[in-house]
């Protein structure tokens, strides 16, 4: 295993794993059709939730339910917290419904984050699929804290759409950059788009990084994930230098109920992020 610790809960004087801090939505955000964010503020005066990029909280609407979902804001504490999803379910619709002043429970953070101390003095390759960019996020913002420390950072961001982008104005504040090279594509091109057309994976063999020394962070729809690992092979990064988000299935947070069961492993307190060096014997192997 990757010697990772996860991080243990953020909110001063929470012991109970299972219980939730209550937090305010100060701002939501509509980032696509049906993609939002949401800046929350504990309301607990002068806490401050601290995080590993990579790691999620259990988010829990009154009276609805709860849900596991990728912390995407600044780990350096510069901004809010933020959470970004997609309404596809009972709560995360619950939550698009939900407005500034509004409340939320919130416990965590949990799991084990991206290898961002691993990638120092390395190239960093961050491949994103869609909404897979809100749990990457973070590590664009802790790279760019401590620039210095890395070799040359690039971001290959693929959607369906321009319209389905995430974080458009942020990312033309990094397109502008001379020390973060960001190639964009969509599987399908809308409107004044003049990009590239394509999935992600096409980006990947002529991207400028050395592949003996760099770190690749993937997130997206799985069949997107494995495309990226096998175009990621081909260039020569190893198997450990690989790095996968694996969120699916999560319920409980914190490894007692089994949904997020990866054969010995839990996704919740064992990932979400792993080596693919560590999930290879089962990413490979029909529904798992």
């Amino acid at each position: 295993m990757v010697a990772r610790k996860a991080e243990t809960l953020a909110v001063k004087g929470q012991v109970d794993p299972m219980s939730t801090a209550p937090f305010r939505i100060t701002r939501v955000i509509k980032e696509t059709q049906d993609t939002f964010s949401m800046e929350l503020a504990p309301e607990a005066s002068g806490e401050r939730f601290s995080f590993s990029p990579g790691q999620f909280n259990m988010l829990y609407v009154f009276g609805v339910g709860e849900v596991p979902i990728s912390i995407s804001s600044d780990p350096t504490g510069q901004m809010p917290l933020v959470h970004t999803t997609r309404a596809v379910g009972a709560v995360t619709q619950a939550m698009w419904k939900l407005k500034a002043g509004d409340a939320l429970g919130i416990r965590g953070p949990y799991g084990r984050g991206w290898p961002v101390e691993q990638a120092l003095h390395n190239d960093v390759v961050i491949v994103a699929g869609g909404i897979g960019l809100a749990p990457l996020r973070p590590v664009i913002y802790s790279i760019l804290a401590d620039r210095d420390r890395f070799g040359r950072v690039v971001l290959l961001y693929g959607t369906r759409t321009p319209e389905d982008m995430l974080f458009r104005k942020e990312l033309e504040k990094w397109r502008s950059r001379f020390d973060l090279e960001i190639h964009m594509t969509v599987d399908r091109a809308t409107g004044s788009w003049r990009g590239n057309v394509g999935v992600v994976t096409t980006l990947i063999g002529r991207s400028p990084f050395d592949h003996q020394n760099c770190v690749a962070m993937v997130c997206g729809p799985e069949i997107m994930m494995r495309f990226t690992v096998l175009e990621l092979q081909k260039r020569g990064v190893n198997d450990d230098r690989i790095f996968i988000s694996m969120e699916r299935n999560m319920k409980c947070g914190i490894g007692l109920c089994g949904h997020c069961q990866l054969g010995s492993s839990f996704a919740c307190k064992d990932g979400p992020v792993y080596s693919f060096a560590e999930i290879k014997a089962l990413f490979t192997k029909r529904e798992m």
